[in-house]
């Protein structure tokens, strides 16, 4: 019975342990796992404040960060699955203590400048700095 709730549910081995590319991939923080472990390779995925490469083992309790798609996803482990699951599934093996994601209008306001218009003068990046609140 024990196997049967394993297949189903994602197994993990036996020391409770899963990669963390497969991990992201596995509760559908990424689309695909290739996306998971370039993530890694960049810096962009920190497991417990360290950085993560894509083999890195993650069991339950570790808190993993990952900057993706324009912003940043801090989840807690709470169960380490190497298979993909369906989406209830998914949302009980980890605890998302994320930000939440930035209004329409907070993304909107960035400094965007036409094609072709050459660099900006001194006072254009002075106001583009302001725009994106950098003093």
């Amino acid at each position: 019975m024990a196997d049967a709730d394993a297949r189903t549910t994602g197994s993990t081995d036996a020391a409770g342990t899963a990669r963390v590319d497969a991990w992201m991939w596995s509760v559908r923080l990424t689309k695909t796992r290739s996306v998971a472990a370039t993530a890694c390779r960049a810096g962009h995925v920190k497991v417990n404040g360290e950085r993560a490469k894509p083999a890195q083992s993650v069991r339950a309790g570790d808190e993993v960060r990952l900057y993706h798609a324009g912003r940043e996803r801090v989840v807690v482990v709470r169960r380490p699955v190497t298979k993909r699951v369906g989406a209830p599934v998914a949302a009980e093996c980890f605890i998302d203590n994320s930000p939440p994601p930035p209004t329409p209008v907070e993304a909107a306001v960035v400094g965007i400048r036409d094609r072709g218009a050459g660099r900006p003068t001194k006072r254009e990046r002075r106001e583009i700095e302001t725009l994106r609140g950098r003093p």
